[in-house]
């Protein structure tokens, strides 16, 4: 089976959010353990960005993916308000609500519904370099507010139940991606995710200039701009690190 790499958002001296001597990190690297242990009982081949409490920057959490050659991303985080007990749910951010971590989000959320989350839905959020730095398909998930009463107390009465359900929906979403790769993975390269047309018909243009074929597709209500079409992740890799070097933002994804 595919290999997933988990995510614990934040650690060392970055606590993340706090909530009465409640510590984000802790909470974070306590479930990624825990979902991981489910994973790796069902046959699932799993990596760590961290197991302890060290402080690693959004960056490097995408670097230690990007190496490892995983298969899927995910990270995991509790959510937080500017005023205590106003907001409660379940929410996943993905870098664009398409393809492999639309599934992500939408099997995860559904999942921890049923453990009685609210389901706060899908986020865009192309600007988190743990989302926008991935090779692989990613997804965060902010499991319930941490400064909420109602959430810390789900968060610990049925913390083997979140951890199932986000295990389930994993496997749910790995499996959904098996069945629609059955013949085989294509892959793009990514150079831009634009709010405007102009903006990313100006980005083609510069490739084209450079001789390099580009294509533009919607992607909800932004406009991604593409460059090739790969059936050898390995080749697409070679070519967006090319990109890379030339000044170009191109990461690899799965068509």
């Amino acid at each position: 089976m595919a290999t997933v790499m988990i995510d614990a958002g934040h650690g060392g001296y970055d606590n993340g959010a706090t909530f009465d001597g409640r510590t984000e990190k802790s909470d974070n690297l306590n479930l990624a353990l825990a979902v991981g242990n489910i994973l790796e009982n069902q046959g699932v081949d799993v990596l760590y960005t961290r197991t302890t409490d060290v402080y690693q920057s959004p960056n490097e959490k995408a670097n230690i993916a990007n190496r490892s050659d995983t298969s899927y991303f995910i990270s995991l985080h509790r959510n937080a308000s500017p005023n205590p007990n106003t907001y409660s749910g379940v929410q996943t951010l993905v870098y664009a609500d398409a393809g492999i971590p639309a599934l992500f989000a939408q099997n995860i959320n559904a999942q921890l519904e049923k453990v009685g989350y609210a389901n706060l839905g899908t986020s865009v959020r192309p600007n988190l370099a743990v989302l926008r730095g991935t090779d692989m398909p990613a997804a965060l998930v902010e499991v319930g507010f941490i400064n909420t009463e109602q959430d810390n107390q789900l968060f610990d009465l049925k913390f083997p139940e979140i951890a199932q359900a986000i295990a389930d929906g994993i496997i749910e979403t790995i499996q959904g991606a098996n069945l629609e790769s059955t013949e085989s993975e294509n892959y793009t390269i990514e150079l831009g995710l634009f709010m405007h047309h102009e903006n990313a018909d100006m980005l083609a243009t510069n490739l084209q200039n450079e001789n390099f074929e580009s294509f533009i597709e919607p992607v909800n209500r932004c406009f991604r701009v593409c460059h090739g079409m790969y059936r050898d992740k390995k080749e697409a890799q070679e070519e967006a690190k090319r990109l890379y070097d030339l000044g170009y933002e191109a990461r690899v994804i799965v068509r």
